[in-house]
């Protein structure tokens, strides 16, 4: 209890008292891969190149939890946020679109190239792009 205690005021005030943003759980996820990989390779120049990142993402974000700049830290994360976004956007479309290929048709629109949803066995349908307006005919 006295360690728990102490541990809450030292923490008071920092970033890390907020709980776990997904920038530091990747740092960490990183650092862990990195170090089973460097296992793997040993002694060798590679692995201790691999080892060193390792412990560069953990001191940075160990560095992140112990900071007191919160507004710095939450920018950072946000600034994660927007990189991983396009990743991550990309990939649930594609898992999306393969989950719905039994009931709908997808296609992109000439001009903008906006994903459109179809339902399929329709025949020859004219598509109206929600976002620009463009009108092309597709079979379904």
């Amino acid at each position: 209890m006295r360690f728990r205690n102490w541990l809450m005021r030292v923490m008071a005030g920092r970033y890390g008292a907020m709980g776990m943003d997904k920038l530091n759980r990747a740092l960490n996820i990183a650092a862990l891969i990195l170090l089973v990989l460097s296992l793997f390779l040993g002694r060798t120049g590679v692995g201790s190149l691999i080892w060193l990142l390792a412990l560069a993402c953990l001191v940075w974000g160990t560095f992140r939890s112990l900071s007191r700049n919160i507004r710095g830290r939450q920018r950072e994360n946000e600034a994660f946020l927007g990189f991983t976004r396009n990743f991550t956007g990309t990939f649930r479309g594609m898992r999306d679109r393969f989950a719905q290929r039994k009931e709908y048709r997808f296609f992109r629109c000439p001009s903008c190239r906006t994903w459109l949803r179809v339902p399929r066995g329709r025949g020859k349908l004219n598509i109206t792009c929600r976002q620009c307006g463009e009108r092309f005919t597709r079979s379904t």
